[in-house]
């Protein structure tokens, strides 16, 4: 048997960090994940599903990902059930999410939401810290993209066959 799901999309809300009675940390959100082909309307849809995850990595989770932002998430998919308040059973289907990777370096999610926000690899290990990737390096590198002369503008690039490796 497998039960295996690698999803890339946007949260569509902020992480919600719960604690359980013991002190374990469970973080839950949503997240939408575009589809690879448009309808009959010539319109991409997206399907959202809601995540769940565990300990060290929900509080990370809870802590540098807000609404909007790229996340990969891997996982299995889980159900449940559970009776609610009017006395109907209700059947959830959701993600129990074992890695979560923070896909954007800070500056984007910081522009897009005015907050300054963490990126990396959510990890388990007490030393996330220190992992929170895009450091000074990647961001003078991430700086340098910006400058580069051959980046699709939409103009050609005047480069001679002389000039290639190849």
């Amino acid at each position: 048997m497998i039960n295996r799901v690698v999803l890339v999309g946007r949260l569509t809300r902020d992480p919600e960090l719960r604690y359980t009675p013991n002190g374990v940390a469970v973080a839950n959100f949503g997240i939408a994940v575009n589809r690879p082909f448009t309808n009959q309307h010539g319109e991409r849809e997206a399907d959202f599903l809601n995540c769940v995850v565990w300990r060290k990595q929900a509080e990370n989770v809870a802590n540098y990902l807000k609404k909007g932002s790229l996340a990969g998430v891997d996982g299995r998919v889980q159900s449940r059930s559970y009776e609610n308040r009017e006395g109907r059973r209700v059947n959830v289907v959701e993600i129990q999410a074992e890695s979560v990777q923070f896909l954007e370096p800070r500056s984007v999610t910081a522009n897009r939401s005015g907050d300054d926000q963490g990126v990396g690899a959510a990890s388990g290990s007490s030393n996330y810290e220190g992992n929170v990737g895009f450091g000074q390096e990647s961001q003078r590198h991430a700086a340098d993209l910006n400058d580069d002369p051959i980046s699709n503008d939409g103009k050609p690039i005047d480069i001679s066959d002389d000039d290639l490796p190849f």
